[in-house]
């Protein structure tokens, strides 16, 4: 009789401990909300923003200006070549002009140097503000959202990329799959536009 009651209590008390666990278990599974997470494609906005497009036609018009300056330049260049070129070498004129030449041709190499520089530094201080812009967006979306996480999501486009484009691609893509996150992209941009 006491090895059937020990056994019986043995039993009994197994049988407690097992429905707790999975209880316990299930508790844990429904206790443990999941997170919310939002996209976001920074590249699309880049392209397809308002101010993007503002900024194509404001900087196309200021590269047009600076071309039609320096194409003016370089006819003149030319043309001194030409006026140079039939002096005598050894000829006072001709050292002097050859001197004027060389300065010309330096001011103007110089001056497309000059004009390269300050579109690369242009276009740098202008995609710095806009990405602070999406970047500030993008967290006031989020909080009003109740996102937790809000990740970056590229779209590659894998023929026209160079190995070394494709190296860089791979070692920064980080989102794979965003199946079931919520794209905050299109709502960024249109708070981007709306406060251009």
């Amino acid at each position: 009789m006491k090895f059937k009651t020990m056994f019986l209590s043995c039993l009994t008390g197994m049988i407690i401990l097992a429905m707790g666990y999975e209880y316990s278990q299930a508790q844990q599974k429904a206790d443990t909300p999941s997170s919310k997470i939002g996209i976001v494609s920074i590249l699309k906005i880049f392209r397809n923003c308002k101010r993007s497009a503002t900024h194509k036609r404001k900087i196309t018009a200021e590269q047009n200006k600076i071309r039609a300056e320096l194409e003016i330049l370089s006819k003149q260049l030319i043309a001194d070549k030409g006026m140079l070129d039939a002096l005598k070498q050894d000829s006072s004129d001709y050292l002097a002009q050859h001197k004027e030449f060389i300065k010309k041709r330096a001011s103007f190499e110089t001056q497309q140097t000059i004009n390269k520089e300050q579109r690369v530094l242009k276009e740098y201080k202008w995609s710095k503000e806009l990405y602070k812009d999406i970047l500030q967006i993008t967290c006031e979306l989020a909080e009003q959202k109740g996102l937790d996480v809000v990740l970056e999501k590229n779209e590659i486009d894998i023929p026209a990329l160079s190995v070394n484009e494709f190296n860089q691609t791979i070692n920064t893509h980080k989102v794979l799959y965003s199946g079931g996150c919520i794209d905050i992209t299109d709502e960024v941009m249109a708070r981007l536009d709306k406060g251009e």
